[in-house]
């Protein structure tokens, strides 16, 4: 801070100027210039708009993905500009700070979560072989072939549709099949047919499948027999967690399909349109591959082996 001195020699005054510290003032200008250092954010450059809507159109969709889903599909995005794509963090940072048109309330699942209450269950039946002598392999996922199945239902009354849902383990592939009712001869059909379409190929494409102990399920070995190493496994009572694959995908379809509404409100092609938009979303799981791109790749080695 500068002062003004004055001195008096004789008939003269004479005035100097000097500078002396002061820490408020000091402060004053550390404030204003750390105001204008460091870089300027990535959501203030004037580049990074164009990432801001791709994330603003894939977020409110009615086939919506997640910001990490964003953010890995951005990455192979051409038209997108990869200096301006944040990570995952920094998206949810910018929802949290309302800098897209995106909200939290508009994430799926961000809102959702809750803790489950954990509830012991003793002395409930299983329907066939205990997942317990499921081979080793499928618990790793390194080994394509090994299914999940489960049935979602919409309306319990009134002879409403339902889906079969199949899970590959590795590629994380999801089919989404409508069937007539929830009893265990539709079931049947359904794999059955699958069986006749694959023909020699059903056991290399199928090689386990893991099901829970719905009644729907009751039967599934009359349709794919027991072998060594192969066929249908049953899950634990209360043990979701065994099929979490499945699990995790039925709980997306409850987007589109919420518990007690009819599913045969629905246009049929839903159905469709629904595994499309989760087997063509990326995954970080598979190193940002999507479930389809995954399982075309492990059929051509099948289909090329013959």
């Amino acid at each position: 801070m500068r002062q003004i001195s004055r001195q008096k020699q004789g008939d003269k005054v004479y005035e100097y100027q000097y500078f002396v510290y002061s820490a408020q003032a000091g402060q004053t200008v550390y404030e204003r210039k750390r105001q204008n250092s460091g870089r300027q954010p990535l959501y203030e450059q004037g580049s990074c708009q164009a990432f801001i809507n791709f994330a603003d159109e894939h977020l409110l969709a009615r086939y919506a993905w997640s910001p990490d889903q964003v953010v890995m599909a951005a990455h192979h995005d051409a038209q997108l500009s990869q200096t301006t794509i944040p990570c995952t963090t920094t998206l949810y940072n910018w929802i949290d700070q309302k800098r897209l048109k995106t909200r939290n309330i508009d994430l799926a699942e961000k809102i959702s979560r809750q803790p489950k209450k954990v509830h012991s269950k003793t002395n409930e039946k299983v329907l066939g072989r205990s997942i317990e002598k499921r081979p080793i392999e499928v618990d790793e996922r390194q080994e394509f072939g090994h299914w999940e199945i489960d049935s979602v239902v919409g309306q319990r009354e009134g002879g409403d549709l339902n889906l079969l849902t199949l899970t590959e383990r590795k590629t994380r592939y999801e089919e989404v099949i409508l069937i007539q009712g929830k009893e265990s001869c539709y079931v049947n059909q359904t794999i059955a047919t699958l069986k006749y379409e694959l023909g020699s190929k059903f056991e290399d494409i199928f090689k386990t499948i893991t099901a829970d102990n719905g009644s729907e399920f009751s039967e599934l070995t009359k349709v794919v027999p027991d072998r060594e190493n192969g066929g249908i496994y049953y899950a634990h009572p209360y043990a979701s967690y065994e099929r979490g694959s499945n699990e995790r995908n039925n709980k997306i379809l409850r987007r589109v399909y919420p518990k007690g509404k009819p599913i045969i409100a629905q246009p049929i092609q839903t159905a469709r349109e629904t595994s499309n938009w989760m087997n063509n979303t990326p995954r970080r799981s598979l190193g940002t591959q999507t479930p389809r791109m995954a399982l075309e790749a492990e059929l051509q080695k099948i289909f090329q082996a013959s």
